[in-house]
């Protein structure tokens, strides 16, 4: 089964026993996750293979920093569909690391926790970030972005409409940092979570975009519909 992996275990400090000792290679997938789809699943999947990864995390964010004063979906019900999605795959987890600490949810925060957390295990352990090609473009506006490429490597993927950079790109860009960065080639999806929900919205159907146990959740929880929707969903 995927597992979920959360809260403060006595004595280990604020992240608790996020990895088992055996887990020396992790790849970490932050997202809104408003709703986690099979994109998603697959990126990390493919990431997982190509970089022999012992762990995926899933991280669902609080409160994305890029996000801030928009609708999104409640903190629970994100993490509970990503629990559901991830089930079955014993090498995916997800972590509520970023649900329970107040403000922003900053990925160099959680990368600094988590890389505390190998150190207080006496873990050599190796951590990937998952990003898309997209997301490597804006990376000099993220918050810290000298501190992420401290602690990880980052596993970049493809997405629809921005191709994977080329390594003398790369390392115009980022100079000896270059290294650091790692392009994985995966099965390009081009649906997305605003795709998912606007379907939602409207009542059609989002079968083949999201796991049934996702699907379920939505429909059970009435997530995406509008107020003065009155028809029932299909599972």
């Amino acid at each position: 089964m995927g597992r979920p992996l959360t809260g403060q275990a006595e004595g280990t400090g604020p992240a608790g026993s996020i990895f088992a000792a055996t887990d020396r290679r992790v790849g970490i997938l932050g997202g809104t996750f408003d709703p986690i789809h099979y994109g998603h699943l697959v990126i990390a999947e493919e990431v997982c293979e190509a970089l022999s990864l012992d762990r995926v995390l899933f991280v669902p964010a609080a409160v994305p920093p890029h996000k801030i004063g928009l609708s999104i979906t409640p903190a629970e019900h994100r993490a509970a569909m990503v629990e559901l999605a991830i089930a079955g795959n014993p090498r995916f987890a997800v972590s509520r690391i970023e649900l329970e600490r107040d403000g922003p949810s900053y990925t160099a925060d959680t990368l600094e926790t988590l890389a505390g957390e190998a150190a207080r295990q006496g873990v050599a352990r190796d951590l990937f970030f998952i990003l898309s090609t997209e997301a490597l473009a804006g990376l000099s506006g993220w918050h810290d972005p000298d501190r992420i490429l401290s602690m990880c490597r980052l596993a970049v993927v493809q997405r629809p409409g921005t191709p994977l950079p080329t390594k003398p790109e790369l390392e115009a860009r980022f100079g000896d940092r270059a290294d650091r960065i790692m392009l994985v080639e995966t099965v390009p999806l081009a649906h997305s979570a605003s795709a998912v929900r606007a379907r939602a919205a409207t009542g059609r159907s989002i079968r083949y975009l999201v796991p049934p146990a996702v699907e379920a959740y939505i429909c059970d929880h009435r997530l995406y519909r509008s107020d003065n929707s009155s028809e029932d969903c299909t599972k």
